[in-house]
């Protein structure tokens, strides 16, 4: 298994506000996170680390998992931890006042992905069934869209198209949604902040990951096609594939 995780800042914003990471636990399975950050006086920043940076701590001290059910637990246990601590900051702390974040994280075995997530970064997955988008969006164009009242269309230039319904840390108890899929050998998943995804349609995003190119290569690919469209976002995404091969010194796989 092989991943890339990578950040950028973008054309316009004076600072980033995404943070996220691609961390490994003692048992050699992989955890990416993407988390977009919400607040004034750059609160943002602070939600998104705070996240991350607890994310990563409880992976990096978690044992093997092996069955979806444990992989499902930890992750929702994670989260409402996460979101008590930056709810109890933002309340704390005038500056960090309506601070919040967006999280999209998945715990990748050789069997199953589990993929969690909260706001409108995504998760996306390629397999033998094709290219499709696993998270649904907490957003309201979303809604409007899931009830009909707009098209996929509308949705891509409705003035609200950045009213988040639920972020992390801006309520004092929040569950996100969870779901587990299994995958094999050839699979890749991507997960993104909106910085990417409202940049490069799902097509586009598909042939990305069916190149040839190394992950690495895509991933800086993305990138910077994100920021030649306009760059007025954040951009930051995880790549994972799930490749079978035999270890390298000094290269983890799982």
């Amino acid at each position: 298994m092989k991943g890339k995780f990578i950040t950028d800042q973008g054309r316009v914003r004076n600072h980033n506000e995404d943070a996220g990471g691609l961390f490994i636990n003692n048992a050699n399975q992989y955890l990416s996170v993407i988390a977009d950050g919400m607040g004034g006086h750059q609160a943002g920043d602070v939600a998104s680390q705070m996240a991350t940076a607890i994310i990563e701590e409880k992976w990096l001290e978690s044992s093997e998992i092996n069955k979806p059910e444990e992989a499902e637990t930890w992750l929702k246990t994670v989260i409402l931890q996460v979101n008590k601590e930056i709810y109890a900051k933002s309340i704390s702390q005038k500056e960090c006042k309506g601070m919040g974040t967006t999280v999209v994280m998945s715990i990748c075995t050789s069997d199953f992905i589990t993929v969690a997530h909260i706001g409108d970064s995504r998760c996306y997955m390629i397999n033998e069934d094709g290219f499709s988008q696993i998270t649904e969006d907490h957003s309201l164009v979303n809604e409007l869209v899931r009830s009909g009242q707009i098209t996929h269309e509308d949705a891509e230039h409705h003035p609200r198209k950045n009213v988040l319904l639920k972020a992390l840390g801006t309520e004092e108890i929040i569950y996100p949604d969870i779901r587990t899929i299994s995958w094999e050998a050839g699979n890749m998943i991507l997960l993104c902040s909106d910085g990417l995804s409202n940049k490069i349609s799902d097509l586009e995003l598909q042939s990305f990951l069916e190149t040839d190119e190394s992950i690495e290569d895509t991933s800086k690919n993305l990138i910077t096609l994100a920021n030649e469209r306009g760059g007025e976002d954040n951009i930051s995404l995880v790549i994972v594939h799930h490749e079978l091969h035999t270890k390298e010194e000094g290269e983890p796989t799982c």
